[in-house]
């Protein structure tokens, strides 16, 4: 059984993850953190992090950024893999996680869904081919009116996945409202739409002479994510130091 600190536990995805946990005998949730003790759970919950001295063979992190510092402080100290879920870090938290990653095992991913990493390699596949053609590409989000950051972690690792194959030629343009000219011809449109209580949904277009192509995966709940964190961490636990991402778990 793979023992799990849900870090963020009585956050939406925190709670959608227990209840998936409760129903599958290969997990158990021995310990939460959370700055919110308002929900009753089937295990004990910290406020701060560094107060869990309970045994764990991975951490899985659905949180916020500002919670993530104290975060990797711990897996330093406890030497415990981190499923580090939480999008909008800044770079400096990435270079971070990046540093910490070459002592001990983190998987780290934009979008913890199949569908959508899936979406990830098809644009790749789609810019290799469409690219000499000159389609233009733009990139809309979707996503419910609480979430914070914007344009959301999944555009942007769309984002830089199609740049990957475009030699990182390609600048990103994020507001056109202030911009009275045409389009520049390397550049990516990407758009942040927020209302109501939409999971997710990520659109790529390759829009050229005459013809248009769309790319898109919808997000009908979020217990996707969760299936696709208890994946990762069953992935990782067996795992050597590094950063880990999606792709080789599809790949495994």
């Amino acid at each position: 059984m793979i023992r799990i600190i849900m870090h963020g536990c009585n956050g939406k995805m925190g709670q959608v993850i227990s209840k998936l946990v409760a129903q599958d005998t290969r997990f158990e949730i021995v310990a939460g953190i959370d700055v919110n003790l308002h929900h009753s759970n089937p295990y004990p919950v910290f406020a701060n992090i560094h107060d869990c001295d309970i045994e764990a063979d991975v951490i899985i992190d659905f949180s916020t950024a500002t919670a993530i510092p104290p975060l990797l402080e711990y897996i330093q100290n406890k030497k415990v893999p981190l499923v580090l879920c939480t999008t909008g870090l800044p770079p400096e938290l990435i270079q971070q996680i990046q540093k910490i990653s070459i002592d001990i095992p983190i998987f780290f991913s934009a979008n913890m869904s199949l569908g959508v990493n899936l979406l990830i390699n098809l644009a790749k596949r789609a810019t290799e081919i469409l690219a000499d053609a000159h389609f233009d590409i733009e990139i809309i989000e979707k996503h419910h009116n609480q979430k914070i950051d914007a344009p959301s972690g999944t555009a942007l690792a769309l984002a830089d996945a199609v740049n990957d194959c475009l030699d990182h030629q390609y600048n990103y343009q994020y507001n056109r409202h202030d911009s009275l000219k045409k389009r520049e011809k390397k550049e990516i449109g990407i758009h942040a739409i927020r209302g109501g209580t939409i999971v997710g949904e990520h659109s790529i277009i390759f829009a050229g002479q005459d013809e248009i192509i769309e790319l898109k995966h919808t997000a009908l709940s979020k217990e996707i994510f969760a299936v696709g964190a208890l994946k990762a961490s069953a992935f990782l636990i067996s795992k050597p130091a590094g950063l880990y991402q999606m792709e080789h778990l599809m790949n495994e």
